[in-house]
């Protein structure tokens, strides 16, 4: 298919019986919002460029760019663009997504997904089926289910309150906050604040925090900043104590965390 450049741009995926069908998407957009809907196909969405995030079944993936967020079929989701945005879409019949991912995720996109996703794009949506083009769709669904998961799921509360308090962090990510005053800004007690994010999110204040600054940090790296940028983005005081915190969450540096993804 061609590559769509305008969001005013529609395709009825799902009335499209090809096992697999690709799209390109190239646009530069301060934001764009899909709102909720959702697929009867599975959709697997990489990101080249730009920020790409997709909220689904109560949490929220930030897919950096190179990597790709996995939506099983009929699952409810909205995704927001942002920048500078390069994409690949690729929509799979229900049929042949039995043995790939039950639950929303993020897949590690190796070069020779990005690859096939990039090449089913270019396929017109009335070639037959059984041909070269099938079998290299078939080989796309194979690197889906050998993929890496990721971990970079952040549990996204209900309440408005604590949804703000995201869209804070995201905008300002060096806002250091203690959650005393995230409290206070939200006209809570210290201990509603921190029960309400507990049941909300099944993590601590700042334990859901930290997980939040890391797919930010991710997402940075991804971009070309540096490990030196990112902890002055995310506010820390020293590039040894952003290291010391990404190493106790993924159990490695972030040097050696975003060579291995490009490898």
């Amino acid at each position: 298919m061609p590559v769509i450049e305008s969001t005013e741009k529609r395709v009825d995926v799902d009335g499209i019986t090809r096992d697999v069908l690709t799209m390109g998407l190239k646009m530069v957009t301060r934001r764009y919002d899909t709102g909720f809907h959702r697929h009867r196909k599975a959709q697997c969405v990489m990101a080249v460029s730009g920020v790409l995030t997709c909220e689904a079944e109560g949490g929220i993936w930030i897919v950096p760019p190179q990597d790709a967020v996995w939506i099983p079929p009929g699952i409810e989701h909205r995704i927001t663009l942002a920048g500078s945005v390069e994409g690949y879409n690729a929509f799979i019949e229900p049929a042949v997504a039995r043995g790939l991912p039950s639950a929303c995720c993020t897949i590690a996109a190796t070069p020779l997904l990005r690859e096939l996703l990039v090449r089913t794009a270019q396929y017109p949506t009335d070639v037959p089926e059984g041909g070269m083009e099938s079998r290299v769709a078939s080989l796309l669904l194979e690197e889906i289910a050998i993929a890496e998961v990721g971990g970079m799921h952040l549990p996204m509360p209900k309440d408005e309150r604590l949804r703000a308090v995201f869209r804070s962090i995201v905008e300002c990510p060096a806002d250091r906050g203690t959650l005393v005053a995230w409290a206070m800004r939200h006209a809570m007690s210290e201990r509603t604040f921190a029960r309400l994010v507990v049941a909300e999110t099944g993590m601590s204040f700042g334990r859901w925090r930290q997980q939040l600054g890391v797919i930010l940090a991710i997402q940075r790296m991804a971009e070309g900043a540096s490990v030196q940028q990112v902890a002055g983005d995310l506010g820390y005081e020293s590039v040894g104590s952003f290291v010391t915190m990404f190493r106790k969450a993924l159990g490695t540096s972030p040097g050696r965390y975003m060579s291995g993804r490009s490898s």
